[in-house]
């Protein structure tokens, strides 16, 4: 099946990349490789997810959350491959900060919410390191933000 496919099956469209909302661009190619930068869960520019785990918002939520950063971070692998996705060999690390409080400690919970649609939509090469952190803020508020690495040809 294609990314694309995998999407429908899930209920998903890929949305649009988001523009940088500060100095930097929202990926770079280098070599092989492909830097995807930080990505937050507002789709096509719609306010989603705002607040902190363990004070406003639930796992639950914070997994939606995480979806909507693997979603966004998708929409980025897409603008850089010019939609060839047979040019994507496989996702290789996804950094995760999780906006919470000191004593919240399910931060891989959450971001499991980003692995597990990178699995699903990639299949096995969606599998990745990862790490999972916990912030006192993040940007705008939000509730997750997720940047990536993918190793593309």
């Amino acid at each position: 099946m294609t990314v694309t496919a995998n999407l429908a099956a899930l209920g998903l469209d890929l949305p649009k990349a988001a523009a940088p909302a500060a100095n930097y661009v929202p990926y770079v190619i280098s070599g092989n490789q492909l830097f995807i930068a930080g990505q937050i869960p507002f789709l096509n520019g719609q306010t989603m997810h705002l607040g902190r785990l363990g004070e406003d918002l639930t796992v639950e939520q914070g997994i939606e959350a995480a979806k909507a950063c693997a979603l966004n971070i998708l929409a980025q692998v897409n603008a850089a491959v010019e939609g060839d996705w047979t040019r994507v060999r496989r996702c290789v690390k996804l950094g995760g900060f999780v906006n919470c409080t000191p004593d919240f400690t399910d931060h891989p919970k959450v971001i499991n919410g980003a692995s597990d649609l990178m699995v699903a939509v990639l299949g096995d090469i969606g599998k990745h390191a990862r790490f999972a952190v916990g912030a006192p803020s993040l940007p705008l508020g939000v509730a997750v933000e997720i940047d990536a690495i993918f190793e593309i040809s």
